[in-house]
């Protein structure tokens, strides 16, 4: 073999590493943020976790990365280590869709319309329409499908390449003598687990070895433990993972791993002692792309479909390897390793954060209702409550910087932004919650009590703010712009209610109806109150802006509010009559 055969090997290698990523990046954002909800909603059950499984994998093109953000998942606490057991197995199934795409290399034929299927016909054209998608589209989702073409297009020449600078090894003798050592099933197998462990790509592996068996000199049986080997192999990456997470995090390598050992167990021992009874007529021959293809998919099915029915008995396995030592874990809040799938972390942190607004707005309204019937437990639940805010604040947002580092799409971008300014307005909302509660404890301690007309006038502000906040929760938690719409003409109201209520405070002080004492404890209430009102106007622009890149807040706002503006001024004038006093 020359040293040009040796370099253009390495080039192909290259190309096809490269492509593969590529691909699978452009595949990942494309599937976006539905990856997080059909995991949420399709894991529920063995048989639809399994189904799901296959699914993400053939869409992503990686079982690998699949398996590693299962880890991250479990270790965060978003699914469960028997939710993911199934996925597991789906993924190993869903892996061999690369193989059957790289197969096609190996089609030889006469025949115009067949010969069109082989890689080196379609491949330009491929490349030719990605980097259009790429140069001339103006929506991200058309780019990340240029993305795919060039990524596939790229991968097919490396195969290609590899192939070409495969060919001379046929008439080596040295390389026919070196084959025939692969015939030690034990052989195979190694060299299947160290070059998977080493690229971290089954996969990629695969495309190697049918690169290689486009040479002829390879045989079913030389390739049959290889295969095996590439599948215990690509385990390597989710132990990596594993490292430094919870023990259910862990058992989900664990069960990779025991997957495809037990798999390998069984098929290898299955194979070889019937082929040393029955002597299977194709055992020594050649073996091609689609021979590979056909026993990468075998292997995966037959494993799935024999240790399936076994999945709690897999679980259990697990639990024994890696033993609950009553060791006091750290809670994880979001794990880093999703940040490797970066459409899944921001979902994930628009959940938190939906979680968030909902203890935030729950905190405010506990606070509120102390101020007509103080009660003690539910003062120390307000200060508590807050302490979370603080915490889902300081985690997410620093959780939210590291997700705004990765490569992500516009929209994802956007979100990203919104979910920035929408966890500050979340805890500002608690910081309130802990203002209006001290104000009740206040009123409580010293046994003052507001006039009747002061009473009913609070009453109607508290309706008010009960509103905006139902309504900013409904907006932000079920991703609602036209409901978003309907906070800014009640949060107009609420201030022009405020200013009543305060206006006629001070009537009533200088008629000497009302004490000084009474007037500043309800100038902090009204405070507190507008600053909620504020901030429910903010998370309601970060609802509307979500789609709009270039979105201005403060323009939205000036042009939404001016009279001109038939929608407003029909909802001002509806709150209006109902918060009226």
């Amino acid at each position: 073999m020359s040293i040009l055969n040796i370099f253009t090997l390495l080039g192909g290698l290259a190309l096809f590493l490269f492509g593969m990523s590529t691909m699978s990046n452009g595949l990942e954002k494309t599937a976006g943020g539905k990856l997080e909800k059909i995991l949420r909603k399709m894991t529920d059950k063995p048989i639809k976790a399994l189904i799901l499984g296959a699914g993400i994998t053939a869409t992503i093109q990686s079982s690998s990365a699949v398996t590693v953000m299962l880890v991250g998942l479990v270790n965060s606490g978003i699914m469960q280590l028997g939710q993911a057991i199934g996925v597991i197995m789906g993924s190993n199934i869903g892996t061999t869709v690369t193989a059957w795409l790289l197969s096609l290399a190996g089609i030889e034929s006469d025949n115009i319309f067949v010969s069109l299927l082989k890689p080196s016909s379609f491949s330009p054209i491929v490349a030719f329409i990605g980097i259009l998608l790429i140069m001339v589209a103006k929506k991200q989702k058309l780019k990340d499908i240029g993305s795919i073409c060039m990524g596939f297009a790229v991968l097919m020449f490396g195969m290609e390449f590899m192939s070409d600078s495969m060919s001379p090894l046929a008439e080596m003798e040295e390389f026919r003598n070196l084959m025939v050592m692969f015939n030690n099933p034990l052989l195979g197998l190694a060299v299947g687990v160290i070059m998977t462990a080493i690229i971290q790509s089954s996969s990629a592996t695969v495309g190697i070895l049918q690169a290689l068996s486009l040479t002829g000199a390879l045989s079913y049986n030389m390739a049959i433990p290889i295969i095996m080997g590439q599948n215990i192999g690509t385990c390597i990456t989710a132990v990596i993972s594993s490292i430094g997470v919870s023990k259910n995090a862990k058992r989900v390598s664990v069960v990779h791993v025991y997957f495809n050992l037990i798999g390998t167990a069984i098929l290898l021992s299955a194979f070889y002692g019937a082929n040393a009874v029955f002597d299977f007529a194709f055992a020594d021959s050649s073996i091609d792309p689609a021979g590979i293809a056909v026993v990468h998919s075998i292997f995966n099915i037959v494993t799935t479909v024999i240790l399936f029915p076994f999945s709690k008995q897999l679980e259990k396995l697990a639990v024994k390897t890696v033993k609950d030592k009553n060791e006091k874990t750290k809670e994880t809040f979001i794990d880093d390793r999703l940040l490797g799938t970066p459409a899944l972390a921001v979902s994930e942190c628009r959940n938190y954060t939906v979680e968030m607004g909902k203890k935030a707005i729950e905190t405010l309204l506990d606070s509120v209702s102390l101020v007509s019937e103080f009660d003690p437990k539910l003062a120390e639940s307000v200060v508590e409550n807050e302490g979370i805010l603080d915490n889902y604040e300081d985690k997410l947002g620093t959780f939210l910087v590291k997700v705004s580092a990765q490569e992500l799409t516009n929209e994802d971008s956007n979100t990203v932004s919104t979910l920035l300014h929408a966890i500050g307005d979340f805890e500002r909302i608690g910081d309130h919650a802990v203002n209006i509660m001290k104000t009740a404890k206040e009123i409580n301690e010293k046994g003052i009590s507001f006039s009747d007309e002061a009473k009913k006038e609070l009453a109607v502000a508290e309706n008010a703010i009960r509103e905006i906040l139902e309504i900013t929760r409904i907006a932000f938690s079920e991703n609602k712009p036209e409901i978003a719409l309907e906070v800014e003409p009640l949060e107009q109201v609420i201030d022009g209610l405020l200013k009543k209520i305060k206006s006629r405070h001070i009537s009533r002080l200088t008629d000497g109806n009302c004490t000084i004492e009474l007037g500043f404890i309800l100038s902090d209430l009204i405070t507190n109150y507008e600053r909620v009102s504020d901030h429910c106007s903010n998370i309601a622009v970060c609802v509307i802006r979500i789609s709009d890149s270039m979105f201005d807040i403060h323009q939205y706002l000036n042009d939404y509010k001016t009279t001109d503006n038939p929608e407003f001024r029909e909802k001002y004038k509806s709150y209006k009559v109902k918060y009226s006093i």
